[in-house]
């Protein structure tokens, strides 16, 4: 599904790439939220460490977080947090840092959730 643009993503359109292997998934929330559940396929990276995340090199962020990292033009690439607000934060330093496909799923995990997550 080509990104037009867009810095947003709607349920459907996730719901639409959930089995995407190019789907790069990241749950912005606290620890603690993040313990009371999660979207399937999601990495968490708290949103006050994405930047810093993003700038590790490949080798550092999989030892890190155990998944590859995401390259700059990663088709598919969507934040998340509980609401939107946080996952927009992250999208945008996400865009700043050269990932100019990155949106952020604005119904976050609450939306996801009361939807049922299918």
């Amino acid at each position: 599904m080509a990104n037009a643009g867009k810095k947003e993503i709607s349920y459907a359109d996730l719901q639409a790439l959930e089995n995407s292997q190019s789907l790069f998934l990241v749950d912005v929330r606290s620890k603690e939220e993040v313990d009371q559940g999660s979207i399937p396929g999601s990495i968490h990276i708290p949103v006050d460490t994405v930047e810093d995340a993003l700038a590790l090199d490949p080798a550092e962020f999989m030892s890190k977080y155990g998944v590859t990292k995401p390259p700059l033009d990663a088709p598919e690439m969507v934040f998340y947090c509980q609401i939107g607000k946080r996952g927009g934060m992250a999208t945008d330093k996400a865009h700043t840092l050269g990932y100019q496909k990155a949106r952020n799923y604005s119904g976050g995990y609450r939306e996801w959730s009361e939807k049922g997550g299918k």
